[in-house]
């Protein structure tokens, strides 16, 4: 019998790389998913597959969505991504760069693919503690689609159990980051930048650049990725 099937949610970031790597050492097969959904920051899908390439995965699916569905939000239409907010105004409200609905709608689809194959387990690097005030990145929020998870399929009303991981919830970012070098994950080939400039470079000012380079000074270790140059 071989090793039980797992579904990564992979964006490309920090927290999903973390997250694979200890899907991995959790001795699962892996099988990632990444979102192409317009978001401003490119670069990430670029990242998602070298990450993913890096960690040698089953399989890699990029799921694409229509755009048009994700209207307000700063990742995905013309409104500009805020810089230098303190950790005072990150931690108080929901930030202009929060995409409706989008880690529902994601999970949902990678919920269809692990059920498809015969998976139970899926991962993903939602954080509560070094975060931008994201509603659907709470353990309420996991809990409730894990439930939910169970009522809506085959596998959950004939007897079976989806699992909803995510390892990182109670974390630090610096504590993401320590377990992720214990596990040895290569945070140079990650992207976690609202705002990239056009080469990739990360501005180091928006709130991912921030709790980054936050988690990486916690963490005593050096950020390997370029930032712009100010």
């Amino acid at each position: 019998m071989g090793a039980p099937k797992a579904v990564i949610l992979l964006s490309g970031g920090l927290d999903s790389a973390t997250a694979l790597a200890v899907a991995k050492s959790q001795g699962f097969e892996l099988h990632a998913i990444s979102f192409d959904y317009g978001q401003r920051h490119r670069f990430e899908l670029a990242a998602a597959q070298q990450v993913a390439n890096a960690a040698q995965v089953a399989s890699h699916v990029v799921f694409r969505v229509d755009t048009a569905i994700f209207q307000g939000s700063a990742l995905t239409n013309d409104i500009p991504v805020p810089h230098n907010r303190g950790e005072a105004e990150m931690s108080s409200g929901i930030p202009v760069t929060y995409v409706p609905a989008r880690n529902t709608i994601f999970l949902s689809v990678a919920l269809g693919l692990a059920e498809s194959m015969g998976a139970c387990d899926l991962f993903l690097g939602v954080n509560a503690v070094d975060y931008s005030g994201y509603p659907d990145c709470r353990p309420e929020f996991v809990r409730a689609f894990e439930q939910m998870a169970n009522l809506a399929t085959k596998v959950g009303v004939e007897g079976g159990r989806i699992r909803i991981h995510a390892p990182l919830i109670h974390l630090t970012k610096g504590q993401i980051i320590q377990q992720g070098l214990l596990l040895g994950v290569n945070y140079g080939l990650t992207h976690s930048c609202y705002d990239p400039a056009p080469d990739g470079a990360s501005c180091g000012e928006c709130d991912s650049c921030q709790l980054r380079l936050k988690g990486f000074a916690e963490a005593n270790s050096k950020d390997p990725i370029r930032y712009i140059t100010r």
